[in-house]
């Protein structure tokens, strides 16, 4: 029996698109199930609807995205166990025969708006933006509407809904990539070339935090990323994720999160998983 997988839907979101490019590239014959909304996702996996759930974590324009974050540092029993990453480009797309000024409203989910914030502020100074749960939503809707609507999205949306492209790449920036990461319910094997994720909080003391991040140098360890959300307890009060290079079996990575976890407040391991090989 195929492993199932959910994903942020309908068809036609980038992360549908991800989700194909995993499956083709571990060669695995996932059944794959779609939600409407990246917390649905989560709550799939939580609850056994799905084996495992593929959700963006970051893009390399507008930063993290925020609900994934938020859902990995409360809810247990969930662990990154892979990585994918993926270009996004991005097309306004309209109905048959719509021109650029019979658009009136803009529809896309919030991350690619602000990917093409100064290509619409130039082009559609005065034309209302509204946020959808995802592209393909957008996408759907711009089929439902009047010819007055248009959306930001992916050529294979446009491809599905038949949807004529008015302009492609719009993105202000063409380094434009968008992180996955693949969550399941146990971890899995070390590979030799992993990353780590963890997130904590420290006390709110003068030199906390570097205190923590400077273990990380003490053992030679290799810090890629690092983010802050709001703890949501109290004003001023934040949570760290950071991601490093190495697996929690190496010896060292052992030893210096044992350290993190003596010296933060709040700590959670979210996984050792293979780092992205493929082409970025």
């Amino acid at each position: 029996m195929n492993k199932s997988i959910g994903f942020l839907g309908p068809k036609g979101t980038f992360s549908h698109e991800a989700v194909e490019g995993y499956r083709s590239g571990q060669n695995k014959a996932y059944e794959l199930k779609e939600y409407h909304s990246i917390k649905d996702v989560l709550c799939a996996l939580k609850d056994g609807e799905v084996d495992e759930a593929i959700v963006p974590i970051e893009n390399s324009l507008e930063g993290a995205v925020n609900v994934t974050l938020d859902v990995l540092a409360k809810e247990e029993d969930m662990f990154i166990v892979d990585e994918f990453i993926i270009p996004v480009n991005l097309n306004l797309v309209a109905k048959q025969g719509t021109k650029a000024e019979d658009i009136k409203v803009l529809m896309s989910h919030p991350q690619p708006l602000g990917q093409c914030r100064n290509y619409l502020n130039t082009n559609f100074p005065g034309v209302v933006q509204l946020e959808e749960n995802s592209t393909s939503k957008a996408a759907q809707k711009v089929v439902d509407g009047d010819g007055t609507c248009a959306a930001i999205t992916s050529k294979i949306a446009a491809k599905i809904y038949g949807l004529e492209v008015l302009e492609t790449n719009i993105q202000d920036n063409e380094n434009n990539h968008t992180r996955f990461v693949i969550i399941a319910r146990s971890l899995k094997a070390k590979t030799g070339a992993d990353k780590t994720s963890i997130v904590f909080s420290t006390d709110n003391k003068p030199g906390s935090l570097y205190r923590v991040l400077d273990i990380f140098s003490l053992w030679d360890i290799n810090m890629t990323r690092i983010e802050s959300r709001p703890s949501k307890s109290a004003l001023g009060q934040y949570i760290f994720f950071v991601d490093i290079d190495g697996h929690i079996e190496d010896p060292d990575v052992h030893d210096a999160l044992t350290m993190v976890k003596r010296k933060t407040s709040f700590y959670k391991f979210l996984g050792s998983y293979p780092a992205f090989a493929g082409k970025i």
